[in-house]
């Protein structure tokens, strides 16, 4: 495994994070293909025997239960101090209720208890705004994020996606203040979705923040061909948003990503994270596991060097697409 700092922290993280949206509740939330607990836990001991430490979850996934899953699993394989542990907050906790959603002082200190509860742990390493909230001035947000660094409860903190505009507005405001700073910007990025390479990627190199896209494989469209289906591609609703409008011309870049995995030799999954990878300033894709060769794949892709000839053969379908992935 493949060790690096986390933007400009000392905090080493593995090169490869585990995203634990995999793992909950199918009955529950939006993710009705999660595996249940006893499915997912082979999956953390897998990750912690191949070297990850770094994993990646959120109040949300499963309306919870993949905090809880998450914690106890981790619980059993592995040291509290050995791991890097990540929650999110923003979504609806609590549909009926007005407050239990956003980036409030009451949501987030409320939600921050919750999260340590449900991962039975005394602090999160890295504490994350899920998304923007438009409805609650920035400074109640950071604020609220700086008392929760200053109680003990998070390490770090962490934004996701949102226009560059936004992020460098926010990283002003925190220095202006001496607030704890966002150290990392989780956002979606992938070979058929490129265009955090416009804005958000040279805004984080130079504000020397760490980048975990989300989605690297593109909920599994960049592992497989074009026209072949799974169960999660027929139930995810947000995987349509992302991708549906643009499928026809997306097939282009995964056929390309074909014909180089096949002169390889090797799975798609590996070229497709491999370009990522060798992405400047990109730290650690968030990869998600339902199937032991999820992760082989994923580590693998760390030793996977391509060239500046497979790169361009990869890059050369793209169009711009509409931006998508900040709901």
């Amino acid at each position: 495994m493949q060790y690096t700092n986390l933007g400009a922290t000392g905090l080493k993280v593995s090169r490869i994070c585990l995203g634990c949206m995999s793992y909950g509740d199918g009955a529950t939330g939006h993710q009705v293909w999660a595996l249940k607990e006893d499915e997912g836990r082979p999956y953390f001991k897998q990750a912690l025997e191949a070297g990850i430490n770094f994993f990646d979850t959120a109040n949300i996934y499963s309306l919870g239960a993949s905090e809880e899953i998450t914690g106890r699993a981790l619980k059993e394989y592995a040291r509290r101090d050995e791991i890097v542990l990540a929650t999110k907050v923003h979504g609806a906790m609590r549909p009926n209720d007005p407050n239990g959603k956003g980036l409030s002082r009451k949501a987030i200190l409320g939600e921050i208890d919750h999260s340590l509860r449900r991962l039975g742990v005394d602090y999160v390493d890295l504490y994350q705004i899920h998304r923007f909230d438009p409805e609650t001035p920035l400074e109640e947000t950071l604020e609220a994020l700086n008392d929760v660094v200053r109680a003990g409860k998070a390490r770090y903190v962490g934004a996701s996606s949102m226009w560059a505009w936004q992020f460098m507005k926010v990283l002003a405001l925190q220095k202006a203040n001496g607030w704890a700073r966002f150290v990392s910007m989780q956002n979606h990025m992938n070979l058929i979705y490129r265009e955090e390479e416009r804005e958000m990627l040279p805004l984080c190199r130079d504000q020397d923040v760490g980048v975990i896209p989300w989605s690297p494989l593109a909920r599994g469209r960049l592992a497989r061909a074009a026209d072949q289906k799974t169960a999660r591609t027929e139930s995810d609703r947000f995987d349509k948003y992302l991708y549906g409008k643009s499928e026809a011309s997306d097939s282009a870049i995964i056929e390309r990503l074909g014909e180089i995995a096949t002169a390889r030799g090797l799975p798609r999954a590996q070229i497709a994270l491999a370009w990522l990878l060798a992405k400047p300033g990109v730290t650690a894709p968030i990869v998600g596991a339902t199937k032991p060769e999820h992760l082989r794949d994923a580590i693998a892709a760390l030793e996977v060097k391509l060239t500046p000839e497979e790169i361009a053969r990869l890059e050369e379908p793209y169009f711009p697409h509409a931006v998508s992935g900040f709901i």
